[in-house]
C-alpha cells in the first residue's frame, strides 16, 4: 500500500495542528547537548522547531511517508537529519535523551508493548513525550468506521475499520509507572476548533484519519466511499456557521 498522505491537505489547518505540538514541547525539560528522535516527523517543519528550541546536539526525524518526507529537505539544519522508516519497528537500539512523537502513535496497535519498546530507547534520566488524538468517538470518526463496514467497502477492506487503538489517560499513567518512569504528566485536553462550516470537518479528516481508508481501498471505490461518508456525516453535525469542532487529545510526558 502506497502512502496517501498529502502535505498540502494536512497543512490546510496548519495552525490548529501545530498547537498540540507546542503544548507537548512545553512539557519537555531542555538539557545541554540532547540527542533527540522524532517518531512520525511528517514534513519535518515541527521537528526543526523541536531541534532549535531544545538547542539539541543531534535530532533524527523518522517517517514512513515519502510524500511528507519530500518536504523535509527544506528544514535540514546542522545537527538535524531525516530518514524514512517505520516507527512501528523502533526498538531502542540507540538511546536518546528525548523520544518524541506528535500525532503519530495512534496509528499503531498494542500500546503497552509499543511503549515498552519506546522506553528501551530512552536513556537513563531521559524523557518521553507523546501526543495522540483521542477523538475516536466523534461522528467524524465513527461514521467512517460505519461506512467501512458496509458493502462494497467491507469486502474491499477485508473487514477492516479503524477502532480506538489509544488507551485512556489513566491507563497511560499506570503504564508509565510500570515502565519505571519516576515522574510523569498525563492529560486529556480538548482543543476548540472553529471551522467555517461543518463541511470543513471532512477536509480536516481527509488530511489524517481518512488517508488510512484511502490507501486500503481500490482507487475506483474511494470516491464512492467519500460520497457515502459525506451523506452520513453531515446530517450528524450541527449546521450552524461557523462550526465548533471539539477535538480531544492525550498529551503525556515522563522522565526515567
Amino acid at each position: 500500500m502506497t502512502s496517501t498522505w498529502n502535505p498540502d491537505q494536512y497543512d490546510r489547518f496548519r495552525a490548529e495542528r501545530q498547537q498540540p505540538f507546542v503544548d507537548l514541547l512545553a512539557l519537555v525539560q531542555p538539557r545541554p547537548n540532547m540527542r533527540v528522535i522524532d517518531l512520525g516527523c511528517g514534513t519535518g517543519e515541527t521537528t526543526r522547531l523541536l531541534h532549535e528550541r531544545l538547542a539539541a546536539r543531534e535530532t533524527l526525524g523518522v517517517d514512513n511517508s515519502e510524500t511528507m518526507l519530500a518536504k523535509s529537505s527544506a528544514h535540514v539544519v546542522p545537527g538535524l537529519r531525516f530518514e524514512r522508516g517505520d516507527i512501528a519497528e523502533f526498538h531502542g537500539a540507540t538511546s536518546y535523551d528525548l523520544v518524541f512523537s506528535n500525532a503519530a502513535l495512534h496509528w499503531l496497535p498494542e500500546h503497552p508493548a509499543l511503549f515498552a519498546r519506546l522506553t528501551a530507547g530512552v536513556a537513563a534520566d531521559g524523557q518521553l513525550a507523546v501526543q495522540m488524538p483521542f477523538n475516536f468517538d466523534h461522528p467524524s470518526h465513527t461514521v467512517a468506521a460505519t461506512v467501512a463496514r458496509e458493502e462494497p467497502f467491507r469486502t474491499a477492506l477485508d473487514g477492516y475499520a479503524i477502532e480506538r487503538p489509544v488507551l485512556f489517560p489513566e491507563e497511560y499513567a499506570a503504564l508509565l509507572y510500570r515502565l519505571g518512569y519516576r515522574t510523569q504528566q498525563v492529560r486529556l485536553q480538548v482543543y476548540a476548533h472553529v471551522l467555517p462550516a461543518r463541511d470543513d470537518v471532512i477536509e480536516w479528516v481527509k488530511g489524517t484519519m481518512l488517508t488510512d481508508y484511502q490507501r486500503r481501498l481500490p482507487a475506483d471505490l474511494w470516491p464512492t466511499f467519500m460520497e457515502r461518508y459525506r451523506e452520513r456525516l453531515l446530517p450528524a453535525l450541527d449546521a450552524s456557521k461557523p462550526f465548533f469542532y471539539p477535538f480531544k487529545r492525550i498529551l503525556l510526558w515522563a522522565q526515567r
